[in-house]
């Protein structure tokens, strides 16, 4: 794909396809600069996308230090599956906004959510969550 037809097709990408997206790679940022990727889920609230992760994560670290972020579209594995976007991303400030973001997630992932919550609170990790708040530079 040329610079023209790539420039085309970033114009072309949408908040949407990436909140449409089973997995985004979410991609923080080391004091040094280093880029660190990770798969997760994520859902549309608003014009943000919201990811749920564990609260001691070192992305959680990374985002509370330096809000810069990369987003792409990925598989499981985090193989990239389109164009990388940049933006910004912050903790959840609020308990109305994680619960907003729960019932978002709920609705896109339905039973799999729902099973990941339950062995989440038979390990007690489920208190120990963060929600994500991103927002893309994109239209």
């Amino acid at each position: 794909m040329g610079p023209a037809a790539s420039l085309r097709y970033l114009r072309s990408m949408s908040r949407q396809d990436y909140a449409d997206s089973t997995y985004i790679n979410l991609e923080t940022f080391k004091r040094d600069g280093n880029g660190v990727k990770t798969p997760v889920w994520c859902a549309p609230l608003g014009d943000k996308l919201v990811v749920f992760t564990e609260a001691k994560a070192f992305k959680v670290k990374r985002l509370s230090r330096d809000p810069k972020i990369r987003v792409a579209r990925c598989d499981m594995r985090g193989k990239v599956r389109g164009e990388w976007c940049t933006g910004t991303g912050r903790l959840a400030d609020s308990q109305a906004e994680q619960d907003l973001a729960y019932a978002a997630l709920h609705k896109k992932y339905g039973w799999i959510m729902r099973v990941t919550d339950f062995f989440s609170t038979l390990t007690g990790r489920i208190h120990g969550r963060a929600i994500l708040v991103l927002s893309l530079d994109i239209d």
